[in-house]
């Protein structure tokens, strides 16, 4: 497994400033993806358990609200066994601070995956090119959902997040 990139202190993807981690490797390839140096998942450098405790090093910060996990795709079949052994290890050190997660599969294709317990927001859905629309917060295309996974698996649908 593999990871492209980590913002230390990133204020684009998702509320507050947060640590994000970008998952390399991507089956999706959508066009003008705003990341298509994470396609290929024989890129960027190698994920170890020592890049995990440096993210989890970087949010130990109170000015830090939580951690961003984008790509690339983090819950490809590639990638997901890191990213949930990152999200564990993240809400047990920070079980105050939030989760975000941005994945091109649909939630309910995703739901019944272990790493959805420990997650507070997922973004889904490809994006769209001909469904780009820069207004809208935390997605780029219209298609795209901001869903409270918490409330989510609660009510057993998909409920979408509120600022």
């Amino acid at each position: 497994m593999r990871f492209a990139k980590i913002r230390k202190m990133d204020i684009s993807n998702g509320p507050g400033v947060r640590v994000s981690i970008f998952f390399q490797g991507c089956p999706f390839h959508c066009k003008n993806c705003f990341n298509p140096e994470t396609w290929d998942f024989n890129g960027g450098e190698e994920y170890t358990k020592e890049v995990k405790e440096r993210v989890l090093d970087l949010a130990q910060f109170s000015h830090i609200k939580g951690l961003s996990i984008l790509g690339g795709e983090p819950l490809d079949d590639k990638n997901i066994e890191g990213a949930l052994e990152l999200a564990k290890s993240f809400k047990e050190r920070y079980p105050d601070k939030t989760i975000w997660l941005w994945t091109g599969n649909l939630f309910e294709n995703k739901k019944d995956k272990e790493i959805m317990k420990y997650l507070d927001v997922l973004v889904d859905g490809p994006y769209q090119d001909e469904k780009r629309d820069p207004r809208l917060k935390w997605k780029g295309s219209s298609n795209q959902r901001v869903i409270d996974v918490k409330k989510s698996l609660e009510k057993g649908s998909v409920v979408l997040y509120e600022d």
